[in-house]
């Protein structure tokens, strides 16, 4: 079904692919965007770690897992940080 499909997509003209060319101006919004994504991550993968220490804290205690929802919000956090570009792609 998947070759039928790509066979249609050829015959009608193929699939777009636009060029990667950055509009002229828009140099230092690329290199703020870049820092931006960068601090991002490091937040996230900051987030993971102290929500893993709270969880080694929390078991050393012998305490319930309370922090295992902290940890599936900052996971989520980080999904929704690295799908970011994809969604905007998609609502414009």
């Amino acid at each position: 079904m998947l070759a039928l499909s790509g066979s249609v997509l050829v015959r009608l003209g193929g699939i777009p692919n636009p060029s990667a060319v950055q509009p002229p101006g828009t140099a230092g919004l690329y290199t703020i965007l870049n820092w931006v994504a960068w601090l991002v991550t490091l937040l996230c993968v900051l987030g993971v770690l102290l929500v893993a220490g709270k969880m080694a804290v929390a078991h050393r205690r012998g305490e319930g897992s309370e922090a295992v929802a902290s940890l599936g919000w900052v996971l989520g956090g980080c999904v929704l940080a690295a799908s970011s570009a994809q969604i905007v792609n998609v609502l414009l």
